[in-house]
């Protein structure tokens, strides 16, 4: 979670809401990506953190199916991410702070319970919750200012 908050504050550096993704193999330990929204600076509504994690895993490991890996990722998932999750078949889904409005893993849709979702992740929310949550309302406090 220290890396994806690593790359979180990387995309507020550059204007872009804080949320940061890993993934990683969790039988060798190794990081295989890491991701950081970026949908203002590609021009890509799609470019979330987990959606630039999942891309650049699958590049790496010359595979859609990203079975067996973790992904960490500082805010919990919109509809679109959980989606894309359960395409790549990730294994294990790791989330810090809770998303009351947009999330759709706990909140909003819960998309890992619907009976049309293909392959769930085993699920692990609040890790490092207060740090990401302080870093997304520090975030939008000064962009209010």
């Amino acid at each position: 979670m220290r890396i994806a908050l690593e790359a979180a504050q990387a995309a507020a550096e550059r204007g872009e809401t804080p949320v940061g993704a890993v993934i990683l193999d969790d039988a060798s330990g190794e990081v295989i990506a890491v991701g950081a929204n970026q949908p203002i600076g590609a021009h890509d509504p799609t470019a979330h953190a987990e959606i630039v994690a999942i891309r650049a895993a699958a590049q790496k490991l010359g595979n859609y199916r990203l079975t067996g890996l973790t992904l960490v990722v500082t805010l919990e998932p919109c509809a679109m991410c959980a989606g894309a999750i359960s395409h790549a078949r990730i294994g294990r889904l790791v989330f810090g702070a809770e998303d009351a409005k947009g999330g759709a893993v706990v909140n909003g849709p819960r998309f890992f319970e619907q009976p049309t979702c293909h392959s769930r992740p085993t699920v692990t929310s609040g890790v490092l919750a207060e740090e990401s949550s302080a870093m997304l309302k520090a975030f939008f406090k000064a962009r209010r200012s």
